[in-house]
């Protein structure tokens, strides 16, 4: 066997043994993406519980971290994993970027659990501030916790203020929560690993400028356009 006919086994081997790791690894994303869906769709599912039409329909960007895990003994932390998206110009919600959540608090606190985050961006401001590296709540910008129900309204200092809204299901409970002191972080190695593309950013993501976009993000789009549509 010639050192030709080696090394081409040895480069089909190889690709046999990349394809399947990184359609292992497009599957945890994608599983990601399926759970936002799941937590958007059971949340709004009960419109007088669910966050205000009105302030979807005038959002600029959603997030959705499920199953953000927050545990401590005196001295805590939290971190989950989820996505962004954004509307585009004529208004579509663009191919999910992956996000991290993640802090800590010190207090006097025992136990653990796990909690679904959405956070609802009024502004590009926000956005912006994201993709230009970590970004703190309540810190880089205002957040306060959203008002719920449908015909709920925010406080009129809220109205002014606050750049972000912020929300958490936790035990089959739905409410505005406070967030602030929690970073917010592109995940680069999942949007790499999802879309196929080492080194692909945020900014083209949200743009739309993405090589491929799997089944499970029109699922994303679908859900979000169903209950936050074009202003």
């Amino acid at each position: 066997m010639n050192k030709t006919t080696v090394f081409l086994l040895s480069l089909l081997l190889a690709t046999a043994w990349l394809l399947p790791a990184r359609a292992r690894a497009a599957d945890k994303q994608g599983e990601k993406i399926d759970a936002a869906v799941k937590v958007m769709q059971q949340i709004m599912a009960v419109p007088e519980k669910g966050i205000p039409p009105t302030l979807l329909n005038n959002a600029y960007g959603i997030a959705v971290i499920p199953g953000v895990i927050k545990a401590g003994f005196i001295v805590g932390g939290r971190y989950g994993t989820g996505i962004l998206s954004v509307r585009e110009k004529g208004g579509q919600w663009s191919p999910p970027s992956f996000i991290s959540l993640y802090g800590g608090s010190i207090g006097w606190q025992i136990g653990a659990s796990s909690t679904d985050i959405i956070l609802v961006f009024k502004t590009a401001r926000s956005v912006e501030g994201i993709m230009h590296g970590k970004f703190t709540l309540g810190g880089d910008a205002a957040v306060a916790a959203g008002p719920v129900g449908r015909s709920a309204e925010a406080a009129t200092d809220v109205q002014l203020k606050a750049e972000i809204y912020s929300y958490s299901r936790s035990r089959g409970i739905f409410a505005g929560i406070s967030l602030e002191g929690a970073d917010l972080k592109i995940d680069e190695s999942d949007n790499a690993e999802f879309y196929g593309q080492a080194g692909i950013s945020a900014r083209d993501i949200l743009a739309g400028r993405v090589p491929r976009t799997p089944p499970t993000v029109s699922k994303l789009r679908k859900v979000l356009t169903e209950y936050a549509p074009a202003p």
